[in-house]
């Protein structure tokens, strides 16, 4: 008795994975405009995601500024939580693989 990896097997495993992981990184969109402190909403207007980079961007000039503390209504910044909410998407999604 043996085991025996296919072509389509392997083809599959890594649709789920990039599935899993473009599920995973547009919710952390998400929720890193969802902790985006908010004034006068340029903030979150102008945090954008690209799905075929994977990469969330703060357009705006004060962003290193809000993502070091500098609100009250995020004295963690955007980032570091994001990415605490990342490593929990991504181990839910490759759990269910």
């Amino acid at each position: 008795m043996g085991i025996k990896v296919s072509k389509r097997d392997i083809r599959k495993l890594d649709k789920d994975i990039k599935k899993a992981i473009d599920n995973s990184m547009l919710k952390t969109y998400i929720f890193f405009k969802k902790v985006t402190p908010i004034d006068s909403g340029n903030a979150r207007r102008k945090t954008t995601y690209n799905a075929r980079r994977l990469t969330i961007t703060g357009n705006y000039p004060y962003a290193e500024r809000l993502d070091t503390g500098y609100s009250k209504q995020a004295p963690k910044g955007m980032t570091d939580p994001s990415l605490v909410f990342l490593e929990r998407e991504l181990k839910s999604e490759f759990a269910k693989i």
